[in-house]
């Protein structure tokens, strides 16, 4: 197979380049508090959880056995996530007091690194002497790739060059341990993350050898013999009675045990998505990356071939993906339970990544698609509207009593949010994409600007040698209409193409005031206008949002002869909180009035949707469990939320789909 190697002179089709978070302004309404409950409440919430888990401290290297909070592997990568969230903060507000907890976390992350720049805590204290023994299952370079993505991110927002410096001396470390050189480790991660901060480094630094270790990370994966398997023999085991081959064994997955971490194919060959939902976004979103930066179309096609497996027969309506709480994964097609459901917090964070670098090859509406559907309901889902809890798992259906008496004992699949989990990596990885969410709303290119995402915000560009103020005012997604005004320095000529999302249905738009037939100008999901534009000119865009019923794909056996309710980009629901107990015995008919409404009071001001519906008469069944199908239905009316907002009140059940025609 050949072997990727960096093209500087790169032809592929990547034409856009985000425009960053800390050039957009944000003053949205439903963002724009996020993003301050985000900097006020969530961010001192988690710093104060690793402070008092022993996450941070744990840095101090003066842990003994014996003592508690013991380091877990993965610890490192909870702090980098804050830090990484705290720059982005930084950058948009300046907060003293957190900035100076960074910069105290960054001079124990120094003193904690070795002379030959390798750091992690838990094997300084609790394993000494076994670093890089056990990539397979122990973190060491997901760790390593988060401090790298946290230490650019730093370095971006403040100028700080410290920490930068400290992580490029550690990925100078990790570069002389693995690779295909002689006296080499020919191995990877067993969780993907460190290939795409190496992209990362790579960029800011200009660093070619980072984006070749990159490239060597990606390329090695799922090559025989596996180094998974050369590595447990090095440490003396029969890789066929390991632990982790014990519980993954053949027949767990039909692609074999190493399906688990995507590594029974390389990737290139490997057509559907496969094991631990996180390393399959992450992987990707590396694979579109060295697809940018190396030329590499094979990459690209991989990933697209990917994407369609994911997006059309393996993803949620709310962008939740990996439907198993075993082991975190993907199944098989079309299978996505609802009560049952994981889809971890951070897998469809790792979509959103996913879609956004996809969305830059060729300005495809189909990513920017997926790209909203799951911000606005399977991330944000995974944060209370009070900032302070978080979801593991995110499911589209629940009963209260599946957990009362701990008949279901992993407090990730819990209905109420919780304020930390031994596995916290969902909370800081929440609080690193509200923070720098600016960064998916707008691109540009040659004479270009792209409009993403409907979000009240205002952002200063350079095009060749003149620059143009964008701003848009919008109370999206509760309201249709947004209003875009262009204002560059002097007039210019340039093309704005801006998002007609794939649910709406008769977008109406006018340029200063003139209407314009959009169908003539829509080329992959965006309305382009080429024009001379003067300052203040205005775009007015209306995308109608009627509730709509939505069905699922006949073969997604959990959903036949249910619907789902729709308006915008926003999945609703049922909570038990509004419309009493048995939510699955709800019927909403054919031809039934469904009318959405604004209440300011409700859930922090959301527009809730009330329909007409039809529910058994519950007096016929007293002492009885079965009967002869012939209940009357009554009439009742049923309030719907939007889903994200769900579990903000009250535990009750809770349902997406409901039965309907």
């Amino acid at each position: 197979m050949r072997e990727i190697k960096p093209n500087l002179d790169n032809t592929l089709r990547k034409k856009l380049t985000p425009v960053a978070w800390k050039n957009v302004k944000i003053v949205d309404g439903f963002w724009g508090p996020r993003q301050e409950i985000n900097r006020t409440v969530t961010l001192p919430a988690e710093y104060d959880q690793c402070k008092n888990t022993g996450r941070i401290d744990a840095l101090k290297l003066k842990w003994k056995p014996g003592d508690p909070n013991k380091p877990h592997h993965y610890w490192d990568s909870d702090i980098a996530k804050w830090i990484e969230a705290a720059a982005y903060s930084l950058a948009l507000k300046p907060d003293n007091e957190i900035e100076k907890k960074v910069d105290e976390v960054i001079e124990l992350i120094e003193k904690a690194q070795y002379e030959d720049g390798y750091i992690n805590t838990y094997f300084s204290v609790v394993e000494p002497g076994k670093r890089w023994t056990n990539v397979y299952v122990m973190h060491e370079l997901y760790c390593a790739g988060h401090l790298i993505e946290a230490a650019v991110a730093y370095y971006e927002a403040t100028g700080k060059r410290r920490f930068l410096n400290i992580m490029c001396r550690y990925a100078d470390h990790i570069d002389s341990v693995f690779g295909r050189e002689e006296g080499k480790k020919r191995g990877y991660c067993g969780h993907q993350e460190i290939e795409l901060a190496l992209v990362k480094l790579y960029r800011v630094t200009g660093e070619e050898k980072y984006l070749k270790l990159s490239c060597y990370f990606i390329d090695e994966r799922g090559k025989t013999p596996h180094f998974f398997e050369a590595e447990a023999i090095a440490r003396g085991e029969d890789p066929e009675k390991s632990p982790i081959k014990e519980s993954l064994n053949r027949s767990y997955l039909a692609a074999g045990p190493y399906a688990y971490f995507q590594a029974h194919l390389p990737v290139r060959e490997q057509t559907t998505a496969e094991g631990h939902a996180v390393r399959v976004m992450y992987m990707c979103s590396a694979m579109a990356d060295l697809a940018a930066e190396t030329g590499d179309k094979s990459l690209l096609d991989a990933c697209e071939t990917l994407w369609e497996n994911v997006t059309k027969r393996r993803m949620y309506i709310t962008g939740g993906v990996g439907p198993l709480e075993g082991s975190e994964r993907f199944t098989f097609d079309y299978d996505c339970p609802n009560e049952s459901a994981y889809n971890e917090t951070c897998a469809s964070i790792g979509l959103v990544f996913w879609a956004h670098r996809m969305l830059q090859f060729e300005g495809d509406g189909k990513y920017t698609d997926i790209m909203e559907q799951t911000l606005y309901n399977g991330v944000i889902s995974g944060v209370s509207l009070s900032g302070d809890s978080f979801f593991y798992a995110n499911h589209l259906a629940s009963h209260p009593g599946l957990y009362e008496n701990k008949i279901s004992r992993n407090p990730r699949m819990l209905p109420e949010r919780q304020k930390w989990f031994e596995c916290s990596c969902c909370p800081p990885n929440l609080a690193r994409l509200t923070a720098s969410l600016g960064e998916y709303i707008y691109s540009k290119s040659e004479g270009e600007v792209y409009i993403h995402l409907f979000i009240q915000s205002e952002t200063e560009l350079e095009l060749g040698n003149k620059r143009v103020i964008l701003s848009q005012k919008t109370e999206y997604p509760w309201d249709e209409k947004i209003e875009i005004t262009v204002s560059p320095e002097e007039e210019m000529e340039l093309t704005l193409s801006v998002r007609i999302p794939g649910w709406c249905n008769g977008a109406q738009l006018r340029v200063n005031g003139e209407a314009v037939a959009i169908e003539h100008y829509v080329d992959k999901g965006y309305f382009k206008l080429k024009r001379l534009w003067s300052k203040g000119d205005k775009i007015e865009l209306v995308l109608p949002m009627p509730v709509e019923k939505i069905e699922a794909h006949p073969s997604m056996r959990n959903n036949c002869g249910r619907i789902a309710l729709m308006r915008g980009p926003l999945v609703y629901c049922l909570e038990e909180t509004d419309n009493g107990k048995d939510l699955n015995e709800i019927f909403i008919p054919a031809g039934s009035t469904l009318s959405a409404h604004f209440d300011k009071d409700m859930l922090g001001g959301i527009v809730t949707i009330c329909a007409d519906a039809l529910i058994r008469d519950k007096s016929r069944w007293e002492n009885q469990l079965y009967k002869r199908a012939e209940t009357p239905k009554e009439k009742i009316t049923v309030k719907a939320i939007p889903y994200y907002a769900w579990s903000n009140r009250k535990v009750g059940e809770m349902i997406v789909w409901m039965q309907g025609e």
